[in-house]
């Protein structure tokens, strides 16, 4: 059992339900923040301010916090082993990647090889730890908004197949590991309920949203040239395609791990849609 809870990320899209429910549990929950006075969190959590890139900022918000959900916020993992040595003392449950191919020494990806730096500084420091290892989540459809309200999402590799977590979901099981303190030193791998390709994902919004929306495959240059407009390196841009690439031929694996835990299936992408309805719209 815990007391109190510190939430890193508490404002993200999975952090923010996991303070909601910690909230509904009746458990304390502190919110770490940059800009507390800015934090739009539910009545009841207590914001705190402090930052990962400046690891003494910490000590006041870990103060008589036993327990920790922990989100690394972007790629920069230099701070992680001092980090990791302030939570030694306590329960974490860190959100990480499935992602992540435990027989290489470097990841193919800058996202994997974040997670995987991270996974490794925790284990350094303690064993009480948990690693949520998540396929993608439905979130990041959100980036669709606006091609969704035009009528066509426009990306490459429609036939890379994910399947898509619910936020609430990986809430759900974070919030039991937390209180319960099962599942010490474990990597728990998260998925959706199935596999669904890009093409799939936007036939599923239309539908779910009652208005027609079609996939226009994009060519693999043109991405490349979008990616660098936003400022990706070109090593990471090849990293992130050849991963999508793979999602194209292999179907990935689906684990019953939300359901062996909170004791309820996932939630499906039409449910995530119906829930983020108002993002569309």
């Amino acid at each position: 059992m815990t007391d109190t809870t510190l939430v890193v990320g508490a404002t993200g899209n999975v952090g923010s339900q996991v303070v909601r429910r910690l909230l509904e549990e009746g458990r304390p929950v502190r919110a770490l923040s940059r800009t507390p006075e800015a934090a739009d969190l539910p009545s009841g959590a207590e914001s705190v301010r402090g930052d990962l890139t400046d690891p003494a900022s910490l000590d006041n918000a870990l103060t008589g916090a036993d327990a920790v959900f922990l989100v690394w916020p972007g790629v920069d993992t230099e701070h992680a082993s001092a980090v990791a040595k302030l939570l030694a003392s306590r329960r974490v449950v860190y959100l990480s990647s499935a992602g992540i191919d435990d027989s290489r020494p470097t990841q193919a990806d800058p996202i994997n090889q974040m997670h995987a730096d991270v996974e490794r500084a925790l284990e350094g420091g303690s064993t009480d730890w948990t690693f949520l290892r998540c396929t993608s989540f439905a979130a990041s459809l959100l980036e669709w908004g606006d091609q969704v309200r035009e009528g066509v999402v426009r990306e490459a590799f429609g036939q890379a197949s994910r399947p898509l977590l619910h936020e609430r979901d990986i809430a759900d099981v974070a919030v039991r590991v937390l209180l319960d303190g099962t599942h010490q030193g474990e990597r728990l791998f998260l998925s959706g309920p199935e596999p669904l390709t890009q093409v799939e994902q936007v036939r599923i919004i239309g539908a779910a949203l009652g208005i027609p929306v079609r996939f226009e495959e994009v060519p693999l240059d043109d991405m490349r040239a979008h990616m660098r407009e936003e400022g990706w390196a070109e090593a990471d841009i090849e990293g992130m395609l050849t991963a999508y690439a793979a999602m194209s031929e292999t179907e990935p694996p689906v684990w019953d791990t939300v359901e062996r835990i909170t004791g309820q299936a996932p939630r499906n992408l039409t449910q995530w849609v119906r829930d983020h309805e108002d993002s569309f719209r």
